[in-house]
């Protein structure tokens, strides 16, 4: 594969597993040897670390609660001191505690926001100062979710929070273009990784082996796969998406807005 990018330095949140290692795993075979793993689970993101390091590829991983907007700031000062810079940033990590907008506390509210809006908002806000203060430019990916939409009704605070980021993803990208810093999202639609299927089974009392009766009943018989969304954000930031900013990409089989043709029987 092309060495698309040898030159880039990643730092990726909910990095120890699903999707942010799939993301990892992409960016190296795509030739990145310098990225930083950041987790709330120290065990999983220190061992993940571990076995993508070697063969040329320095893989760190950074303890971080992304719900602390301190830290996330932080998190992204100890990656540039360890990779020397950052250049590309991916905000995958996020809370997906269920809530109705008849249920949700004010508690839950504000540590959803905290986690998937709020954190990233100011790792954003770091990355991109220390981008403009060494002169460099930059890509950002946050990943979003198709529930941006309007959602289930189980998911009013998790919806709300990705729609808070979206708007950060578009106001970000106007005001960093002229730093040639890059702000783009990706609304992912459901998707396999084990965060949900932990979430299947605490909340929806999903027994193992959900994902094929789930697959079975989408368009296409399958659900999202993390290499899937890891291959679209490797592209939104590395060279082959060339001046591409503020773009948000709708990554699932269901059209929005479409509704079944009501000539069928």
């Amino acid at each position: 594969m092309d060495a698309f990018h040898a030159d880039t330095h990643a730092l990726i949140t909910g990095g120890a597993q699903g999707l942010g290692l799939a993301v990892a795993r992409e960016l190296i075979a795509q030739g990145c040897r310098r990225l930083v793993l950041a987790d709330r689970n120290r065990e999983a993101g220190q061992a993940a670390a571990e076995a993508l390091s070697g063969n040329g590829v320095d893989a760190g991983f950074h303890p971080v609660d992304m719900g602390d907007a301190q830290a996330a700031q932080d998190m992204v000062d100890a990656a540039a001191g360890r990779m020397g810079r950052v250049t590309a940033l991916v905000n995958a990590a996020a809370l997906t505690d269920r809530g109705s907008i008849l249920d949700t506390t004010p508690d839950q509210w504000d540590r959803i926001q905290n986690a998937n809006a709020r954190g990233p908002f100011f790792a954003l806000q770091r990355f991109a100062q220390r981008c403009i203060d060494a002169g460099h430019p930059g890509g950002c990916v946050n990943i979003l979710s198709i529930v941006v939409h309007g959602g289930l009704p189980f998911l009013a605070p998790y919806g709300a929070s990705k729609a808070s980021l979206l708007y950060t993803t578009k106001n970000a990208a106007n005001t960093l273009a002229r730093h040639r810093i890059r702000v783009n999202g990706i609304n992912v639609g459901w998707m396999d990784t084990p965060a949900e299927d932990a979430v299947q089974r605490r909340y929806h009392d999903r027994a193992a082996g959900w994902q094929a009766e789930a697959a079975a009943n989408l368009p296409f018989g399958a659900l999202v796969q993390p290499e899937q969304v890891a291959r679209q954000t490797a592209f939104f930031l590395g060279p082959q998406s060339g001046v591409v900013t503020g773009s948000v990409m709708d990554f699932d089989q269901r059209v929005i807005g479409a509704y079944p043709d009501t000539n069928d029987t």
